[in-house]
């Protein structure tokens, strides 16, 4: 298990449409460990393949935040949304990939997710609260988007612009 780096925005990769997985291999494991490991340490709730550099439809989540609660770890290959709910709730979203940056999106409240696990089987779950919005957060880097695409311009820009001040002033030293 291995933590990897996590990319920053304004970085190309991060806006790329990602290519399905094609089948379920033993570096696929080891890729879902090590963002599994990787979200853990970050500290996050969520993690898209695109995020550590791997352009392969995979997010890892686990939405569970009280203090002393089993974790649930989660893995979604090739992850689709089926169904999604006419209620919608806004939270205040943050991006491992946009370190210290927040802002209220509005997405729809529950939704009902598939996908292929790392046992090969398709799995279907209807999710609701963080766990809704954390999935659609992950889904949306799959298809090369970011929150701060769902804000207006005056506000996206103004992250991205800090976001590549911070990278500039980090590759300085």
């Amino acid at each position: 298990m291995s933590i990897r780096p996590i990319l920053i925005h304004p970085d190309p990769r991060l806006k790329k449409l990602c290519k399905p997985v094609e089948s379920i291999s033993p570096e696929i494991g080891k890729l879902a460990e090590d963002m599994l490991v990787t979200m853990y340490d970050a500290p996050g709730v969520g993690l898209a393949a695109p995020q550590v550099g791997v352009l392969s439809r995979l997010f890892v989540m686990d939405c569970v935040k009280e203090e002393g609660a089993t974790p649930r770890p989660m893995v979604l290959i090739n992850p689709e949304i089926v169904a999604t709910s006419d209620e919608v709730n806004t939270y205040e979203e943050g991006c491992l990939s946009i370190p210290e940056h927040y802002a209220e999106v509005t997405r729809p409240a529950r939704v009902v997710m598939r996908w292929t696990g790392l046992d090969g089987q398709v799995h279907e779950q209807e999710f609701d609260g963080l766990w809704a919005t954390c999935a659609q957060h992950e889904l949306d880097h799959l298809n090369g988007k970011l929150f701060i695409d769902h804000l207006g311009a005056i506000k996206r820009g103004m992250i991205t612009r800090k976001m590549a001040k911070l990278k500039r002033d980090k590759a300085r030293g």
